[in-house]
Order: structure tokens, then sequence, then C-alpha cells
């Protein structure tokens, strides 16, 4: 395996943003604006991993620098003049602030009037472009280094300010309390969200309690929570091994580190296994995403060629693609990831890229489907926009965004666990496709149907399993060779 290459860590890649030009209006025809986005929730990280109230973004998400970027999200669409401003759409705009400043029942302040229709901008153009304040953007890259004070969980924001959690962090408060993915966090400490002023309504000293009022699929009402709040200090990589030959790790989110961590636990397997593991189960599950190089250098590890993964955008500048550079430190024993409906962004990079090239079996429940990219775009004041301006495609050339990743084998919930009362085969709504706004994908196939959380040590179970069977097929020519 030659050295992972060096790779820029495109989830906090950053340029400075250029103001717009302005333009007068042509003849009678309407004119098109550029969108300006800045909003957040979320994630991703998480994945974001938005300026909606979320303790720990998802960032999922992996990111990648761009040069301005025009009005839409099709990568087709190119404009010319997509970076003018009509100055009638400006004219429109000042009329509507006068007539607020001037008419408005209660005084209304200049700068909370700026601040909500820059907000504004952002917020119908999908649930993970975000403004971002300089405290925000300051904690954005949290999720690289996984310190800060809260209960752990990767949240999003929805348009009605509801909190959904992409997934519980393993470890943390959260994840012993018994949050799951797709759960929506309606009130906190018995306030309804939509009266709680701040960003970060979660997070607080470590030692203190918080009570969250959760919405759950499949229960009769909401329910509350009380956690106590832990300095949250994020492993990325854990591992054992399952039975004699057969190893196991876990991924819970991608940081800076995640790569050479990964590397370090797949030698002391291999070293436990006499030398070379049978085979590998790589638990993506509730993995939220975190840094998209973090997965290729996974991905690269265990693949000796191939492409891994490409994002493509409006401008040049949004086009990359990643290629594996040769090695298999497996040496091709057989690999099954396990995955379900928290795992989002770069960790759905991951399993398609393995699955893409034929070297992993996938098991589990459809993935989040978060398959676009996030720019960080900083301002002058020290606020920066998060603006999407690319989406992922697998090996294939297929966009992950919205449809997610479909397994091979498809897995069931323990009812006991997610503590639903809702019969078999009732709608999930733990997925990209669900979020109002989202940027359209391949998810109106006929048939689509979203995944679910798949807690427990029963889908290890079902991984193992599949991975025998596969280390059996595997084994079987060189049994015939040796004969």
């Amino acid at each position: 395996m030659r050295p992972a290459p060096v790779l820029l860590p495109l989830l906090l890649l950053a340029m400075p943003f250029t103001g717009l030009a302005l333009e007068a209006p042509r003849d009678p025809s309407p004119v098109q604006s550029a969108p300006v986005e800045g909003v957040a929730p979320q994630p991703e990280p998480v994945d974001a991993e938005d300026a909606h109230d979320h303790e720990h973004q998802d960032e999922g998400e992996g990111e990648d620098a761009a040069a301005p970027v025009p009005a839409t999200d099709d990568p087709d669409g190119g404009d010319a003049t997509g970076s003018r401003v009509p100055m009638a759409e400006i004219q429109r705009y000042v009329a509507v602030y006068r007539a607020i400043k001037e008419a408005y029942v209660d005084p209304v302040d200049d700068r909370f009037l700026m601040q909500s229709a820059i907000e504004g901008l952002l917020m119908d153009l999908d649930p993970h472009s975000a403004y971002l304040d300089r405290d925000e953007a300051e904690t954005f890259d949290e999720q690289t280094s996984g310190a800060y004070e809260g209960i752990g969980v990767e949240l999003l924001q929805q348009q009605d300010r509801t909190l959904k959690i992409v997934a519980p962090i393993d470890g943390t408060p959260a994840a012993r309390a018994g949050v799951l993915a797709g759960d929506v966090i309606v009130a906190i400490d018995g306030k309804p969200i939509a009266q709680i002023e701040g960003s970060e309504p979660l997070r607080g000293p470590a030692g203190s309690k918080v009570s969250i009022t959760i919405v759950r699929e499949g229960r009769d009402r909401p329910f509350d929570l009380e956690i106590q709040r832990e300095t949250i200090r994020v492993t990325s990589v854990r591992s054992r091994m399952l039975e004699p030959g057969y190893g196991y790790v876990r991924l819970s989110t991608f940081q800076a580190d995640t790569g050479a961590d990964f590397r370090k636990h797949v030698d002391e397997l291999q070293a436990k296994a006499g030398g070379r593991l049978r085979g590998l189960v790589l638990d993506l599950r509730s993995n939220p995403g975190g840094l998209l190089t973090a997965a290729v250098q996974v991905a690269d590890e265990l693949l000796e060629s191939g492409a891994i993964v490409s994002t493509r955008g409006r401008v040049p500048a949004s086009d990359t693609r990643f290629d594996a550079t040769g090695g298999d430190r497996l040496e091709g024993a057989p690999v099954v990831v396990l995955v379900d409906a928290g795992s989002a962004s770069a960790a759905e990079v991951l399993a398609g890229a393995l699955r893409d090239n034929e070297r992993a079996r996938v098991v589990g429940s459809r993935t989040f489907g978060k398959g676009s990219v996030q720019t960080l775009l900083p301002l002058g004041n020290g606020d920066s926009v998060k603006l999407t301006t690319a989406r992922y495609y697998t090996p294939s050339g297929r966009s992950i965004q919205a449809s997610g990743i479909v397994p091979d084998v498809e897995l069931q919930p323990d009812p006991k666990l997610i503590g639903g009362t809702a019969p078999t085969g009732a709608p999930r709504t733990v997925t990209e496709a669900t979020l109002p706004g989202h940027l359209r994908g391949e998810e109106e196939g006929e048939g689509y149907q979203p995944g679910s959380p798949l807690p427990g040590d029963a889908p290890i179970t079902a991984a193992l399993a599949e991975l025998k069977k596969l280390a059996g097929v595997a084994a079987a020519p060189a049994a015939a060779r040796r004969e």
C-alpha cells in the first residue's frame, strides 16, 4: 500500500466571497437574479451535518471549494450573467423594506431586518445551504477535531425550526439515552423550538442537564428524555474481532485522522488474525459523514484501482474526481459494509465506492441520501455562507442525492430497540428525500422506500453471516487450484 495521498480537507476549504454586480432591468422580460444564501441549520456532520439550531454540524460532509456560484444547481445551466442582480429586484426589496420600517405595528431594528432578508435568500434553496454567524463559523470545523460540550448529536433544522436527528454520535449521552436517527426534537426544557433563541440550544456546560421532547415515527405521542451534557470527544474508529479471522471496524464519523486510524486498526486486526483477516465488517450505521477526504482515504486502503467518487457542479472548480492509488490492505479478503438510514454524505460515498468497484457487499437499510457538497464562503465580517455547490457521484456515475445507497441485503429494525408501535411496512421518513426543499435526485422512481435506523447487535450478526458466505465463495477457487 502506497502512503495515502495528501488531500486537502474539502469540508472546510474556503474562498473569499466577492460582491455581486448590479444590472439594469432589460426590456419587459423578467431577468433572473442570483440567489445568495444564508441561514443555518444542520448537518452532518451532520453528516453534518445550517443556521438552524443544531448542536453539531454534518457535513457531512466533504466539502469542496468553488468560484462564485451561479443561480441554480443545474450543472448544465451556466449563465454568464448569473452573478448579476437586476436593479428592478433591488428596488422591489427596498420598497418592502421601507414599508416594514414605516408601517409595521412595532418598531423593527435595521439589523434584524437585514439578517432576516439574508436568511431568506438561503431558506428556499436546499436544507444544507445556510448563513453562519461568526460563532457558528468558528464551530463549524468541530467535526474534524471532535471536541465540544453538549449531548452528542448531528442535527438538521427543518423549515418549522424543529431539529431532526441525522444521527446520535457513538458513546455520547444522546446515544446512551436512546436517541435515534430520524427522531425530531420539538421542544427543549419544555419550551417549543420556535420560542428558543440562539443557534446552539443543546450545548451547555458539561454536567448540566437538558430535557428534550422527541417525536418518533411509530410512536403515538411525543416523549421526553433528560440528558446530562458532557465534553464530547468523538473517537471515529473502533475495532474488535467478531470471531477468529473475522474483524469488525466501526467508523462513527470522518475526521482528519480517520484514514490513519483506520489503517492502524486494520493492521492490529490482521495481527490478531495471524497475519491476514478472512473478512471484515465495516460498520457505517448512523455515520453522518464528515471530511470527504477521510472517506476517500479509507476507500483507497481497500481498493487496488478504480474511481472512488466524483463531484460535479456548475463551475469547473466544483468538478473533482478521486481515484484509488493501488494496494489493498486486506489483500482481497471480503468486506461487508453495514449501513442504515443514519449513514449520510461521506459514509454514502465510501459505501458506494466499495460496492461499485465490486469490493464489498452492502447490508442494512437505504441510506440517508445526502449527496450534495457544501462550500464554506467566508464574508468580510467574520460570518460565512455555507453554500451547496455540487453533487456526489459514485464510480458508476450515479448520484447519491435523495436516493441514497440501496443495500444488496436489506435488514429490518428490531421494534423493541426503536420503540415503535407502527406495523411493518408503515411509512418511514428518515431520509433526505423528505426534507422540504431538498435538491431533486432519483428518489421519484417507482418503488422508492426510505430506510430505517438499525440499532443493536443483530445487524452486526447478519453482516457477519453475509461475510462468511463471501469468504466461502472467495476460498473455493483457491481450494480448487490446490487440488
